[in-house]
């Protein structure tokens, strides 16, 4: 190894000889305290040589371990302390190592660990040379994700280039010569599009058949897959006031190219007659055709009529003449233009002039768009609470029954037979006591009218009972805007509407006339959209069932019903109230014996007390959701189709020691389901708009 740093001021002589000395003896000699050395490191240990260089600059080093290795450096000439720095960085960047500078120490480390260290700089940045630096572009026109695809061949391996689609900013860690030249590129292509701006007005041609048409035919108006998010080549719009092409395009050559082939097109119509045909996307032919054929005669008329109107100004004596002209003149209208639907491909059969024409394609196109659709999410709930107590004690003396001459008999007894408390019931079948605490006192059994009961001499009965429900439904219905949706859950019901029966001698046979009616829950409503996103809905919700029990006599079906309808605003995914009940009713009965009854505790072995309150709370709320593209619709139709699968797979039973596996209908796998979604077991919920 030979490391030897030589003052300038010696002549060529003697540096020849001391080089000599130093290769033979393999010495190092210090350096002189001089601003211009002689650099020559043949084979040198890389600490070696920085610690030399650190000594001449009086800079302070620190190294890195994993530096290691040799390096050779000569120069034919003096060089000052600056440019042996520099040089000593060049030399390290060539081994893979690099310098970072912070608070008056300079790092020796790896190439690949020096992105996290070094410094952060601006664009009128001071540092050169072969320093790692990092520094942050704001693009103004281009795509930062596309231009770091672009830069990121010309930074260092080791190094780091990425892009932040947030801000349109990139981020570039390298040495600060790279970083400088890379700056020079950055600018010289973030700058705005040479793009030319055109108008085309139209003479004979509809602007909007014209420009989808060019869209058809010019593949420079559809987006490269390779470069995505990239704008197009050619971007063509509609300015249907004045029947007009506005035309955006990378290169005058484009737009000569557009001009050309609209000149051709831009011509009177060759053919006999000026009949169109337009296939509708969204709307109804028929309606549409209704639409226009009203448009297109109220516009004749009051062109007709305003003519005339002028003409009658200059005229007093010819208004009537001049009323007559617009009529025939509105009327020759019509003729020459004529409105037809083809329901079977969703078109109109247009016969119109040219200019009337255009004008009709202009309206078309803005009522042709798509629509959008309300998913609307009734929620209904109701929770109810019941509670009953019950205490009180009977008493029965029967037993002198069986026995001759007089005899008295006697009790207490309350409540209905049927109540499952009476104490003859009870007497009679003792199973038809009803729930709770039942304590009895049973002395043999009599008889009476020819059956055996038991002798029951008292009762006692007490019961403590609460009850709560809690019932959730969710009908959801999927709608066109404008458009009225109905859905029914529960039960096609008869009813009795009318009868007739045979008397006398007549052969007519009897019979009944009925009528059936949906029992269960229904729900029906018309949604409109807003232009601001605010959903006014028309609703009529209504919940009904059949009472299975009752002590009403009537003369057919009893049914209970909930129903509300009405018109509510609701922003979209905003959860509304549309109506509630909260009912609370309390039963209180005290029975008890007279006089026996009002004695302090003693009274309480002749009373019976129920108590029972029943509380229902329901609420029925509203949630509409606006799906404005396929894209919305797919994702709630995925989420609601895994759901059922997922609950279809946990109905079925696996196949157990004794019974086989039964299967069963499972949907399959959804094409619109998100594959990230896992499955769930609880009702899936709407995602908020985008």
């Amino acid at each position: 190894m030979t490391l030897t740093i030589l003052p300038s001021y010696l002549s060529s002589y003697a540096r020849k000889t001391i080089l000599a000395c130093a290769a033979s003896a393999m010495i190092s000699f210090p350096a002189f305290a001089e601003d211009t050395v002689m650099l020559n490191f043949v084979n040198a240990d890389i600490p070696s040589v920085v610690k030399a260089i650190g000594a001449h600059t009086g800079k302070n080093f620190i190294i890195d371990p994993r530096v290691t290795g040799s390096m050779n450096i000569i120069s034919q000439a003096p060089v000052s302390k600056d440019l042996a720095y520099q040089i000593l960085l060049s030399a390290l960047r060539v081994h893979g190592f690099t310098a970072i500078e912070e608070r008056g120490v300079v790092k020796i480390v790896p190439e690949a660990d020096a992105k996290t260290s070094g410094p952060v700089v601006g664009r009128g940045m001071q540092i050169s040379g072969d320093r790692i630096v990092t520094q942050v572009f704001t693009l103004q026109n281009e795509s930062a994700a596309q231009l770091a695809t672009v830069l990121r061949p010309l930074v260092a391996p080791n190094n780091f280039i990425g892009a932040y689609p947030g801000n349109n900013t990139l981020v570039i860690t390298d040495y600060a010569e790279n970083v400088k030249r890379i700056a020079r590129i950055i600018a010289s292509i973030d700058v705005p599009a040479s793009t030319d701006l055109q108008m085309i007005k139209l003479q004979y041609a509809s602007a909007v058949d014209v420009s989808a048409l060019l869209g058809r035919l010019m593949p420079e108006t559809a987006a490269n897959p390779a470069n995505p998010g990239a704008p197009a080549k050619l971007a063509i719009g509609v300015e249907p006031r004045t029947n007009s092409l506005l035309l955006r395009a990378d290169t005058p050559a484009l737009i000569t190219r557009v001009k050309a082939l609209v000149a051709g097109i831009d011509i009177p119509t060759a053919a006999n007659g000026n009949i169109y045909v337009v296939y509708l996307r969204n709307a109804e032919a028929t309606k549409m055709a209704e639409t226009l054929r009203g448009l297109l005669g109220g516009a004749a008329a009051s062109s007709a009529i305003s003519q005339a109107a002028t003409t009658s100004s200059t005229s007093t004596g010819a208004a009537s003449g001049a009323v007559s002209a617009a009529s025939a003149t509105a009327a020759s209208s019509q003729i020459n233009s004529t409105i037809q639907a083809y329901p079977s491909t969703n078109s109109l059969v247009i016969t119109a002039p040219d200019h009337v024409y255009n004008s009709l394609r202009a309206v078309i196109d803005k009522l042709d768009a798509r629509r959008a659709q309300v998913f609307v999410e009734a929620l209904i709930v109701e929770v109810s609470s019941s509670t009953a107590a019950e205490f009180g004690i009977q008493w029965q003396d029967i037993s002198g029954l069986n026995r001759g001459g007089t005899q008295v008999i006697g009790g207490t007894n309350f409540g209905a037979p049927a109540a499952g408390r009476n104490i003859i019931e009870a007497a009679s079948d003792i199973t038809s006591l009803g729930n709770g605490l039942n304590l009895g006192l049973v002395r043999g059994t009599v008889r009476v009218n020819g059956r055996d009961i038991l002798s029951l001499g008292a009762l006692a009965r007490a019961l403590e009972a609460d009850q709560k429900n809690n019932v959730l439904s969710t009908p959801t219905i999927l709608t066109l805007d404008n458009e009225e949706a109905k859905i029914v859950v529960g039960q096609n019901v008869p009813f009795v509407t009318g009868s007739f029966t045979q008397t006398g001698n007549a052969a007519n046979s009897p019979f009944q006339t009925i009528e059936r009616k949906d029992v269960g829950l229904t729900l029906r409503v018309t949604p409109q959209v807003t232009e601001g996103g605010t959903v006014k809905l028309k609703v009529f919700q209504e919940v009904s069932s059949v009472v299975t029990a009752n002590n009403v006599r009537s003369a057919d079906l009893i049914t209970n019903k909930r129903s509300v309808e009405n018109t509510v605003l609701a922003d979209d995914g905003q959860i509304i109230v549309i109506g509630g009940l909260i009912q609370d009713d309390t039963k209180n009965n005290d029975s008890k014996v007279p006089i026996l009854g009002d004695i302090p505790y003693l009274g309480n072995l002749f009373k019976y007390k129920t108590r029972n309150r029943d509380k229902t709370n329901l609420m029925i709320f509203l949630r509409p959701y606006v799906l404005r593209d396929g894209k919305a619709a797919n994702q709630l139709t995925g989420e609601r189709y895994d759901y059922i699968r997922n609950e279809q797979s946990n109905a079925l039973r696996e196949g157990e020691s004794l019974l086989p596996p039964t299967g069963g209908p499972l949907l399959p796998a959804s094409p619109n389901a998100s594959a990230t979604l896992p499955p769930t077991t609880t009702p899936p919920t709407t995602p908020e708009p985008k």
